[in-house]
């Protein structure tokens, strides 16, 4: 026990009670759920930071764009905005947040990009704005009660997996972790590439401990791509990297980077960091101590959409700055499992189209 903990349990206690009984009235009916005749799919966690929902989010657009016309709603977290807005060409990691806008920049021809507070409002305004919509991704809604999810994915980080935290503020839990029985399907994220199955059976067997019976138990790990250059100037991308961030955790990209990268210096901000003129100098400064000949800035494309505003116009001139994409990486069959599950949620909706 860590020597604060003591001074920070009432104050557990008395979350966990307000949420539990959030949960129960749900439960009971008391607080009404909606359920929209569009089929609707969440990604979510019981976990504050990152657990890989974007990634897992493009990755079930990647997988259903070709056959299903999808839109994407999230609080937009971080947003300068309020209400329900649908990106369009003016949309800005200011005005729709940084995550809604990377899936806008990424994969805006092939999905509908939504984000609104209240969810249940957003639905409608969606579908009356984009009437051909057949499915609605909910991304972080896992605690959004006052909308039924026809299929909810709940991820946990390897590293850090829910049967090991605490709600907050002794750990990082939104809920208890019997909210973890709501889920139709469980993925233990950001796994390493050498997870033996003796592993994967003991997180199986402690996650089920929570979950509903016959909840599948599905491992992913992630795998970056080659990285791009954001502003094109015909740089070339060398071994000397200056690593600069602005998510939850970064073990998992340092780890990534190791073997391919000289890691010579890492700048990391807070998760959903806005950028200033004042981090511009810093990135400046820290390209000057530490750069040279062919080193350039490598960052995610989380933080990449914001370094495009245009008060960066400059500093992407004069510095090489390139972002690295990020997928989630299953095994076949889990993978299948997973999408297969997906899609029967979606038929048993009416839905009849095949993928």
């Amino acid at each position: 026990m860590r020597p604060f903990e003591p001074v920070l349990y009432p104050f557990a206690l008395l979350y966990d009670g307000i949420t539990r009984l959030r949960n129960k009235l749900f439960d009971i009916g008391s607080k009404r759920s909606v359920v929209f005749e569009i089929p609707t799919v969440v990604v979510g966690n019981l976990a504050l930071g990152g657990t890989g929902k974007t990634p897992m989010v493009e990755f079930i657009i990647e997988r259903l764009s070709q056959h299903y016309e999808i839109a994407t709603l999230s609080r937009g977290y971080g947003r300068k905005t309020t209400g329900v807005i649908l990106a369009d060409q003016e949309a800005s990691a200011q005005n729709i947040g940084d995550e809604p806008f990377q899936i806008f920049t990424k994969y805006g021809e092939k999905v509908h990009v939504a984000v609104g507070e209240q969810r249940i409002m957003a639905i409608p305004q969606i579908i009356m704005e984009h009437p051909s919509t057949d499915l609605i991704l909910l991304d972080d809604a896992f605690q959004h009660r006052y909308i039924k999810g026809d299929f909810n994915i709940l991820l946990t980080t390897f590293q850090k997996p829910f049967f090991e935290d605490k709600v907050v503020p002794l750990g990082t839990l939104r809920e208890h972790r019997k909210g973890a029985g709501r889920a139709q399907a469980v993925v233990v994220t950001k796994c390493p590439k050498d997870l033996s199955e003796e592993k994967k059976k003991w997180y199986k067997e402690n996650i089920k401990k929570y979950t509903a019976p016959g909840t599948p138990v599905l491992f992913a790990g992630l795998k970056y791509g080659e990285p791009y250059e954001i502003q094109p100037n015909g740089r070339v991308l060398g071994k000397d990297v200056i690593l600069l961030t602005g998510i939850a955790d970064t073990k998992v990209l340092k780890e990534s980077l190791k073997g391919q990268y000289n890691l010579k210096h890492a700048l990391e901000f807070a998760d959903h960091h806005k950028y200033t003129e004042e981090d511009a100098g810093k990135i400046s400064k820290a390209f000057q101590a530490y750069g040279g000949e062919g080193t350039v800035i490598l960052t995610t494309e989380k933080d990449m959409v914001k370094l495009k505003d245009r008060k960066f116009a400059q500093l992407l001139e004069e510095i090489p700055i390139f972002a690295i994409p990020v997928k989630v990486d299953f095994d076949h069959k889990d993978e299948t499992l997973l999408m297969d599950m997906v899609q029967k949620s979606i038929i048993e909706k009416g839905y009849k189209r095949e993928v």
